[in-house]
């Protein structure tokens, strides 16, 4: 077909291949709900009103019809499914379009990950836009996989589902100048540059909104976000697996501002994904909270599209793709059609649009760890430890000195003070390189976890209680290619291998979903209170995200964006 078909379909001359009677149009353009008919033809809706045929008509007898639903920016490497079975997870709960971030399998596979990323989603339901990663690595206080420069990401600039660079997560370096960061926004700034500036405040906000920056999805408190705001970016509203921002930033939503702010997810686990949903969770939150449901559908499409440049998605309009939810009740967002350009892909919350078949993508292996890699040993320099202090629903920690433990002239965990050894093992390039300290908040009372999700780097990070459980930990993971576990002493109690770089699993969801929830079972029997420690630890090697993380080379202190010794 053609768009001469389009246009006739539009004028009434030519049947169209699905009308849509009696719905009620949530037109987040013009603000109104309203009823009328809706024609569909080639992948695209041309016409809104009476009088149009189709080869296929549904009455939708009042019901609510809104534009598909689009995530402003998320890791699908968090969910640990490919983008096949991630679409399958979120198509049901009316997502039809995400802006993603491969940067997790980039640090691990530069761009051959981003290309593997967009190859799995050709051809798929889900439409996947991919930006190109800004920061591989994060700093230079860590080892990753790879190092992507503006060169790097030239060729990535002509690509139809690349809409701009990610986030850009090494913003004192944007912000002081740093040449290579420049370098990639020079490259891209006639497109989308998304920003990652946590906590960052004043004269240094200024200096780097002012180098290009467009949005922020990481703040935590009004004042932050009203001061970002003021400066011009656009604000996303987060709400991952471990990051409940949604409803602590409500407050900040207005009728007179809500055109400057989207929704995302950053980071969810699979069972999150399945009971919850993604960004209809979000609606469901907000409308609960008593924003009117117009604005918040709008906040979840129109807004994103907008903000990324896609024209097409984002409002049911003439000339626009087919992305459509129909729903019964805007006060309890649960979409009982999803279509997709004109498809109908999925109904009452499950997939009916078959996956399908891709080929196969030979990866290389990614877990590479020197045999010298598993002495744990800390010999004690002194009696006061800097330790990282894990806050419950954030992934910025807390900076604490603690008095140490010393048994036999080394540093070990302390059960009874909830202090316990946490490891960093490189695992890129064999090179031996680890780093050593300690974390509160977890609460293992015996055991260890261990895994190859370590937010950005993807190294190979241990939280254990004795050093015979983390060896036979991360032998474990060695054996697997990449994955998670749970050991005690010399047992595995619980495994999720992840062998696409250590990131993913190419089993079904709900398979992934069993998987992990016997490892989060595992950890409890740990002793773990937290509901999960797993995903507490891929964030705490995070050096971009305050206040103390560790990486293979140590501890980082993210505000003063330096390496800090373990010891006082």
């Amino acid at each position: 077909m053609t768009i001469v078909d389009r246009l006739a379909a539009a004028r009434g001359d030519l049947a169209c291949e699905l009308v849509l009677r009696n719905a009620r149009l949530v037109n987040v353009i013009s603000g109104e709900i309203y009823p009328t008919d809706i024609a569909v033809h080639d992948r695209h809706v041309v016409g809104l009103g009476d009088g149009y045929r189709g080869a296929r008509e549904l009455d939708l007898d009042g019901m609510f019809v809104t534009p598909g639903l689009i995530d402003a920016h998320v890791h699908i490497e968090s969910s640990l499914l490919t983008p096949p079975e991630f679409a399958r997870a979120v198509l049901p709960h009316g997502v039809t379009s995400v802006i993603t971030d491969p940067h997790e399998i980039a640090n691990v596979l530069g761009v051959a990950g981003i290309r593997y990323m967009l190859e799995r989603a050709k051809g798929g339901q889900l439409n996947m836009f991919v930006m190109a990663s800004s920061c591989v690595p994060a700093t230079h206080m860590e080892t990753s996989g790879a190092q992507l420069e503006a060169a790097d990401l030239a060729p990535l600039l002509d690509h139809d589902w690349v809409p701009g660079l990610a986030e850009l997560m090494n913003y004192p370096g944007v912000a002081l100048g740093d040449e290579g960061m420049l370098d990639k926004i020079t490259l891209f700034k006639e497109r989308v540059l998304d920003g990652h500036a946590p906590a960052m405040t004043g004269k240094m906000l200024n200096a780097y909104v002012a180098a290009g920056v467009q949005s922020e999805h990481e703040c935590t408190t009004i004042d932050e976000a009203r001061e970002k705001l003021r400066l011009g970016l656009t604000i996303f509203i987060r709400e991952g697996s471990g990051t409940h921002n949604l409803l602590p930033l409500l407050p900040l939503i207005t009728p007179e501002n809500h055109s400057a702010i989207c929704f995302c997810t950053d980071d969810r686990i699979p069972a999150d994904l399945i009971d919850e949903g993604s960004i209809d969770f979000m609606l469901r939150q907000a409308i609960a909270a008593g924003i009117d449901p117009v604005m918040a559908i709008r906040m979840g499409s129109y807004n994103t599209a907008r903000h990324f440049g896609l024209r097409k998605y984002g409002a049911v309009t003439p000339g626009r793709y087919a992305d459509l939810l129909v729903l019964p009740d805007l006060h309890d967002f649960h979409a009982q059609q999803v279509y997709r350009g004109g498809e109908l892909v999925a109904e009452n919350g499950v997939m009916i649009a078959e996956r399908k078949q891709t080929r196969a993508i030979d990866l290389p292996a990614s877990v590479n760890i020197a045999g010298d890699s598993l002495d744990f040993t800390i010999p004690a320099r002194g009696d006061k430890i800097r330790v990282i202090g894990k806050v419950l629903g954030q992934v910025y920690t807390e900076h604490r000195i603690e008095s140490a433990k010393i048994v036999d002239g080394c540093a070990v965990s302390d059960v009874q003070r909830d202090i316990l050894k946490f490891a960093m093992i490189e695992r890129h390039h064999a090179s031996g390189n680890i780093g050593l300290g300690f974390i509160t908040g977890i609460g293992l009372r015996r055991g260890a976890i261990a895994g190859t999700v370590a937010h950005d780097h993807h190294n190979l990070a241990i939280i254990g209680v004795d050093d015979d459980s983390m060896k036979t930990a991360v032998a474990s993971i060695s054996a697997m290619g990449g994955g998670l576990v749970a050991a005690d002493g010399e047992r595995v109690l619980a495994s999720l291998p992840l062998p696409v770089a250590g990131l993913l699993s190419e089993d079904p969801i709900e398979k992934v979903r069993a998987d992990y929830e016997a490892m989060t079972a595992a950890a409890h029997s740990l002793g773990s209170p937290m509901p999960d420690p797993f995903m507490v630890m891929s964030f705490m090697g995070l050096e971009v995200i305050p206040k103390l993380k560790l990486t293979d080379l140590g501890l980082v202190d993210v505000e003063q964006f330096k390496l800090v010794d373990l010891f006082l």
